[in-house]
């Protein structure tokens, strides 16, 4: 009989044709996530002048799909450590999928909201998923890396959003970029066969086959065997899920993390939903307007992959503070009115550390915790900042009504920026993925405990 370590065999694994299966997957998943978020970017311009809505009540409107991603966060994250990431995130395609693409038939401002909130609660549900699955299966020198790559694909979705908008809204109306939106619905047949589930649910239901065979997917060099005896640690869970978060000395970074994530997607939902208007309103024509948010977006990458890299190289915490103050600086140079090369550069900035920093904090947050809390940290963090996320269309809105200059509305920008460096700043890495004596011996190897200790 022999002893396999779960964790061990991953951490140590070279890169190969599994792991660029997952994080094909779970790159794909955040493309469609991505551009159903920035969509709404690049239609409110069109929808204002056709409902004739003011800022406020086009803010609040962009703010319905992120009161869904609040709770989709803080629902579909506790609840996929229980029932499986892989379920979780097919319902959660199905539902953004399914909504988003009936948006394009809605009548009204009303009909709209509650079809973007809807959407919302599976935009919500997918993203703490994706990072934690693709977190899981990543070897451990390339974990911030991968995670990285694959939520590039936001990126993406809002390039393809902004993209798009230009080709489709002058000829077949704003309501084509929502029916675009509903195409993931095609690809759940595939992810259904080849997406695989967490190996730790995997250990937990005694699925011990379909565990070897991903495994030697993993490792090549590795036959699983009838009487392997697969481990892996997994802490006994207690109380609520949420708790957990500020155990064993992680309150201060825990809530950190959260004050970080609301000021960053602040930044980031509140550029994605009004930049092309406020361009608008300085007087670029609209097709130049939806570019900046392509721009936005195409910069976002290489924040993201770059970031990434260092990541690995140099810590997250240094890079995250320092994308933080640089997202900060340049969102406050974009209030001087310049020629257009310097304003995409700028704006690409922007988009490298707002975009691309939240996807380096995500990896981050996602690395921080036990495996057993992963989806309910990340899950948690994400959903506090989506508090951001419906303040940053709002604050928009609220700026565009007072009809401030160009540059206090970028300052107004600019400030989370700076607190969110400053947040990271106070988090204590001392304790990330810290056991006490107490929840060590709560740890089991073996797996018939294993399966007890997830099962509890």
């Amino acid at each position: 009989m022999r002893s396999i370590d779960i964790n061990r065999m991953i951490d140590e694994s070279k890169f190969n044709r599994f792991h660029g299966l997952v994080l094909f997957w779970c790159g794909f998943i955040i493309v469609f996530d991505g551009y159903d978020l920035v969509v709404y970017g690049s239609v409110v311009p069109v929808l204002m002048q056709a409902w004739g809505l003011t800022p406020i009540q086009a803010g609040s409107l962009g703010s319905y799909a992120l009161f869904g991603m609040l709770l989709g966060a803080l629902i579909f994250g506790p609840l996929a450590d229980r029932i499986g990431r892989k379920n979780v995130i097919l319902f959660c395609i199905a539902l953004f999928s399914i909504f988003t693409g009936i948006i394009g038939w809605a009548k009204t401002p009303a009909e709209f909201g509650i079809y973007r909130f809807m959407a919302g609660l599976g935009l919500g549900g997918v993203m703490p998923n994706t990072v934690a699955l693709m977190t899981e299966y990543s070897p451990k020198k390339l974990k911030s890396t991968l995670v990285s790559i694959m939520f590039s694909g936001y990126s993406v979705g809002g390039m393809l959003s902004a993209g798009l908008g230009i080709l489709l809204i002058s000829r077949f109306g704003w309501e084509a970029v929502f029916f675009v939106g509903a195409l993931p619905l095609f690809a759940l047949p595939f992810m259904v066969k080849t997406l695989p589930d967490s190996p730790s649910f995997l250990l937990a239901k005694n699925q011990t086959e379909k565990l070897g065979e991903i495994l030697s997917k993993i490792n090549p060099e590795f036959t699983p065997q009838k009487d392997d005896k697969y481990e892996m640690v997994i802490p006994k869970k207690t109380g609520m899920p949420v708790i957990t978060l500020f155990e064993n000395r992680r309150s201060l970074s825990t809530i950190m993390f959260w004050i970080s994530f609301f000021m960053c997607l602040l930044m980031i939902y509140g550029l994605n939903t009004w930049l092309p208007k406020l361009m608008d309103k300085a007087d670029y024509p609209l097709g130049s307007s939806l570019m900046f948010l392509f721009v936005l977006n195409f910069g976002a990458i290489f924040g993201a992959i770059f970031g990434g890299w260092a990541a690995d190289r140099w810590g997250s915490k240094k890079v995250l503070i320092a994308f933080y103050l640089l997202a900060a600086v340049s969102l406050t140079l974009l209030g001087f009115k310049a020629n257009m090369v310097v304003l995409f550069v700028l704006v690409a900035i922007a988009g490298a550390a707002t975009i691309g920093t939240q996807i380096i904090a995500n990896a981050y947050v996602s690395q921080y915790y036990p495996v057993h809390m992963r989806s309910t940290g990340i899950g948690w963090a994400l959903g506090i900042g989506r508090l951001g996320a419906i303040v940053g269309p709002m604050m928009g809105g609220i700026l565009l009504s007072l009809d401030l200059p160009l540059m206090q509305n970028f300052i107004a920008f600019a400030v989370p920026g700076l607190i969110a460096a400053l947040a990271i700043w106070f988090v204590q890495e001392k304790y990330a993925d810290m056991r006490s004596t107490a929840a060590a011996e709560e740890q089991v190897s073996p797996q018939s405990k294993s399966i007890d200790a997830i099962a509890k």
